[in-house]
């Protein structure tokens, strides 16, 4: 076997040179809406060629100077190897540490990493990703044959998909709704979302599932041609049966067809518990016939002091953040 010629990646602040062959999340009109401090930390190589990008926000609270990064790591041209990633990442570190940061939070589940940094606390994350570059029939029959018979039985039922901004009010109401009643964090304020969308322009949709001149259904994406992004979405209490399925599915025809390259459902637990909720969702979004991408979370201390007392904080209020609440499965495959 030949052996692969890996090199030090180095980490340094770039100027943001977003286009749309990259995630939408890595743009300056996203970044700016979510933070008021944010950039792009590049990794170059020792030819001084950029190799990849890592967008990232900073957030102030309570003393606290938080990084979080918006993205996984971004190859910008060749493939970037594990070992180049792991320099990279090794090296954002100390650029933190030397901008005085306290710590890096875990990103969200849009940010999958192949690898982390040495010294940080970890866990495993996937998402499973639809890629879109095939004929419409191509990617129905890749749907599990339950799904597919969801998204059949509401076209007969006659529930409708529709999309434009002038949904965002009644999204946003039933978002709400859905993370109540499933006990999941909160979706940001309806005026702080509406910024976001507003900001987003033609690089974001909303779509609703009508059945009767009733809303059943919603969902928020975020896209360019990079990726289209499942970043919200809600159902009423009891949704006519199938009308997430279609709008999944219509949502995904339709980004097809404007030359998006991939659907990515935005995150799931690594072998969830069974019967739980976690397991649901996990199975609700493999039926749809994606790639489950594996990979990792994260996160690093700078403070322990700091660190500890925001661990802590995430314990009280949703019983760990999603590192505290997964790293254990690493820690036992060990």
């Amino acid at each position: 076997m030949l052996a692969i010629d890996t090199q030090r990646i180095v980490a340094e602040l770039i100027r943001i040179d977003w286009h749309p062959d990259l995630s939408i999340y890595a743009s300056e009109n996203f970044l700016k809406e979510v933070s008021d401090e944010y950039g792009w930390i590049g990794g170059v190589d020792s030819n001084g060629e950029l190799r990849c990008i890592l967008p990232y926000t900073v957030i102030r609270t309570a003393g606290f100077r938080m990084i979080r990064f918006r993205t996984e790591t971004l190859a910008t041209a060749a493939e970037l190897h594990q070992s180049e990633e792991l320099s990279f990442l090794n090296s954002v570190v100390e650029h933190f540490r030397e901008a005085g940061a306290d710590m890096i939070i875990p990103s969200g589940n849009a940010a999958v990493f192949r690898n982390y940094p040495d010294g940080a606390v970890t866990a495993p994350y996937g998402t499973f990703i639809k890629h879109l570059e095939r004929p419409d029939d191509v990617l129905f029959n890749e749907l599990h044959a339950d799904c597919r018979y969801n998204v059949r039985k509401a076209l007969k039922t006659g529930i409708e998909i529709k999309s434009g901004p002038e949904y965002l009010d009644t999204a946003v109401e039933l978002i709400r709704e859905t993370l109540k009643r499933t006990g999941a964090e909160q979706v940001n304020g309806h005026n702080s979302l509406k910024r976001i969308v507003s900001a987003l322009g033609e690089h974001v949709r909303i779509f609703v599932a009508e059945y009767q001149g009733s809303i059943q259904a919603c969902m928020v994406v975020p896209f360019s041609q990079h990726t289209a992004y499942d970043w919200y979405s809600g159902t009423t209490a009891k949704p006519e049966r199938g009308a997430m399925h279609l709008l999944l599915w219509e949502a995904i025809r339709q980004f097809r067809a404007c030359g998006v390259k991939r659907f990515d459902f935005q995150g799931v637990r690594i072998d969830p518990k069974e019967g739980s909720k976690q397991e649901g969702i996990y199975n609700f979004k493999m039926r749809f016939g994606g790639t489950l991408v594996r990979g990792y979370m994260w996160k690093y201390a700078y403070r322990p002091l700091k660190f500890g007392a925001y661990s802590l904080a995430m314990r009280l209020l949703r019983g760990g953040d999603i590192v505290d609440q997964e790293r254990v499965k690493l820690v036992a495959q060990n």
